[in-house]
């Protein structure tokens, strides 16, 4: 099946065109929703298959690539419509593939009776297919066609609702914040692109890779690629300062949310980082600056995650926090580590979000977690799968978030030292107690919604099944990339299978840690304490005595609002950057440059003219005398010149 990957984007793509042009005449929107779903799942096992093949391969054989066309040949530049099939490749198409297609499914319920369904559905096939894209490109260009791609698919899927309000404007508004962001970070991902040109003369993975290996290029070149290619990584995967777009994109529907954030759009930064390893080791400066700007993301989102209201929000904030996990991660040289995050995120991360769905589902679209409580009992399903989801995203020992947690805890310390470590302690213990506070505030406690206008239910089979498989990956998803020091002889099965990969980009850091399996352990240990505390002491606080948390929000008033209103930091982007692009785009560019300047030439010149043909049109007065007149003063002044010349 690898000779025939390119089905893995033609399929969704079908899904696209049949349900974009004869949806609307579907009558029966659960075939809408099941054309939909069949495409994706049909990818899904074409990349299953290939991937079963790709392991069954010698290592020095497991890259292949798929040429299907010639796309570009101007002068020196050639480039292939062509997938690059290896290990990475196919451990994200897996993750895209297959959440993906939980997630189709889960749509079915959730979007059962929506007016515009057929286009939700061909939204998401063109998400899938614009993402496989990015995954499976064997150049930049491919990779930027599907990097545009789920960029356009985000702005249509957020602002899917147009008609609806959300607490800062339209869903419209939303979507074009997200478009706009985005599209600030993709400008430093062309200047990478173009730079990489200038300097390898080709723009396909391999050629450049070795190229990078092989040719002395100095260090601050390489330091201004990989600085133009982290820009785009950060307005993609929402780190400081491009983070803003992504707490408003959940004013789009619920599978929108968990499919943006938990196995596409979010994860593409991360892969282009990943996949670009070799073009990063190769400038250490941009190392630690992506490492720095990855640790505070996950801080300064955790932080912010700890008082939100929203269910929506608060997973959110979680998703920017745990992206500057993976960030972190790549930062100190592990690459494995961010993938391995990458993976067992999907699985939690998209349960807690479609589980969220169900609770909005159940509550008849209300989102404020204050307005919730009790609702274990009536949503028995969804409780115990959200349930598994915290304990996953919160570091739990034998749920597959312990494992990639503390993989990129350990490389923090081992390679980025103490500090880097500190952080992500520190996170980590704010992860477990915003997540139980999530828990505590909407399946424990008294019932705090009105049972007049709000009956809550469990939601149907077809949005509990997914969640189900979610919830057995977040268990089990973990245990392929056990530790080291667990692993014993056969070491971490999942670094091994990267380990081709980022070979190259870890012999150019040489990262020789001397730290030892004792170290480990105990900074392990260290780490599960805190998450296990963090867990208690939400329960204790919220289902105990939730008054603790209200002295708390009384005494330390400033701190509080702070986090609430997330620092503020919207407000400052308003007030230093779009309000003077606006207010100076009005005056300067409008009222002058347009109105005065352009306007005024042209009317100008007109007035000019008109004024000239005013005075030379009275000389055509119709009246023979004046001709005459004319004539013979004419006549009079030819004289008068030849006698004075004589």
């Amino acid at each position: 099946m690898i000779n025939y990957i390119y089905l893995t984007t033609l399929l969704p793509l079908l899904g696209f065109v049949i349900n974009g042009l004869f949806g609307r005449k579907i009558k029966n929107e659960r075939i809408v929703g099941i054309i939909g779903s069949a495409t994706v799942g049909l990818s899904f096992l074409i990349v299953l298959d290939a991937f079963i093949q790709t392991l069954g391969l010698p290592v020095e054989e497991r890259s292949n690539t798929v040429n299907l066309f010639t796309w570009l040949s101007v002068g020196g530049l050639h480039i292939q419509f062509a997938y690059l099939v290896d290990q990475l490749s196919l451990t994200m198409s897996l993750i895209v593939t297959g959440v993906g297609f939980l997630i189709h499914v889960y749509s079915i319920g959730y979007m059962r009776g929506d007016k515009g369904i057929w286009r939700f559905f061909a939204y998401l096939n063109l998400f899938i297919f614009a993402m496989m894209n990015l995954v499976l490109g064997d150049n930049f260009v491919v990779l930027f066609l599907g990097w545009e791609g789920v960029g356009l698919c985000s702005y249509l899927l957020i602002g899917f609702w147009y008609d609806r309000k959300f607490e800062k404007g339209t869903t419209s508004q939303a979507a074009k914040k997200a478009f706009v962001v985005n599209r600030i970070g993709d400008f430093g991902f062309l200047l990478g692109m173009f730079l990489i040109y200038m300097t390898f003369d080709s723009l396909n993975f391999k050629e450049v890779f070795a190229r990078a290996q092989a040719f002395p290029v100095a260090e601050s070149t390489f330091g201004l690629i990989a600085l133009f290619l982290f820009i785009g990584a950060t307005g993609k995967s929402a780190q400081i300062p491009l983070f803003v777009w992504l707490p408003d994109a959940m004013a789009g529907p619920t599978p929108v949310s968990a499919l943006i954030h938990a196995a596409t759009m979010v994860t593409a930064g991360v892969y282009m980082v990943s996949r670009t390893s070799i073009l990063f080791a190769s400038a250490p400066a941009i190392m630690t600056v992506v490492a720095v700007v990855g640790a505070l993301t996950a801080l300064m989102a955790a932080t912010i995650g700890l008082v939100q209201n929203d269910i929506k929000k608060v997973l959110a904030y979680s998703t920017v926090s745990q992206l500057g996990y993976m960030f972190l991660a790549a930062g100190v040289g592990a690459f494995s580590a961010s993938i391995f995050h990458v993976m067992t995120h999907a699985f939690f991360k998209a349960l807690l979000f479609l589980g969220a769905g169900s609770v909005i589902h159940g509550m008849h679209d209300e989102q404020n977690i204050q307005k919730y409580g009790g609702l274990k009992k009536y949503m028995p399903k969804t409780y115990a799968t959200f349930f598994i989801a915290a304990l996953a995203i919160s570091g739990v020992p034998g749920l597959a978030g312990f494992f990639s947690k503390d993989e990129i805890l350990w490389n923090a310390y081992s390679n980025g030292g103490f500090v880097f470590w500190l952080i992500g302690a520190v996170t980590a213990l704010m992860t477990a107690f915003y997540m139980f506070r999530l828990v505590s505030l909407t399946f424990y406690g008294h019932e705090r919604f009105d049972h007049h206008h709000v009956h809550p239910h469990e939601s149907p089979a077809v949005m509990t099944v997914p969640l189900m498989i979610l919830a057995f990956l977040s268990v089990v998803g973990g245990y392929i990339g056990l530790p080291k020091v667990f692993a014993g002889e056969h070491g971490n099965l999942f670094e091994n299978w990267l380990e081709p990969i980022y070979a190259p980009a870890q012999e150019k850091l040489a990262m020789y840690s001397s730290s030892t399996h004792l170290e480990e352990i105990l900074l392990m240990s260290i780490s599960v304490a805190l998450a296990l505390y963090g867990i208690y002491f939400a329960l204790h606080v919220y289902r105990k005595n939730p008054k603790i948390a209200e002295n708390f929000a009384n005494r330390f008033k400033g701190l509080y609002k702070l986090l609430l209103n997330k620092y503020f930091v919207d407000e400052v982007y308003e007030a230093a950057v779009v309000q003077p692009i606006q207010k100076g785009s009005e005056k300067v560019l409008w009222k002058f440059t347009d109105a005065k300047l352009i306007d005024g030439t042209v009317n100008g010149a007109a007035t000019i003219v008109d004024k000239i043909s005013g005075v030379i049109r009275k000389v055509q007065t119709g009246v023979a005398q004046s001709y005459a007149l004319i004539m013979v003063a004419g006549i009079a002044l030819v004289l008068l010149w030849l006698i004075l010349s004589l």
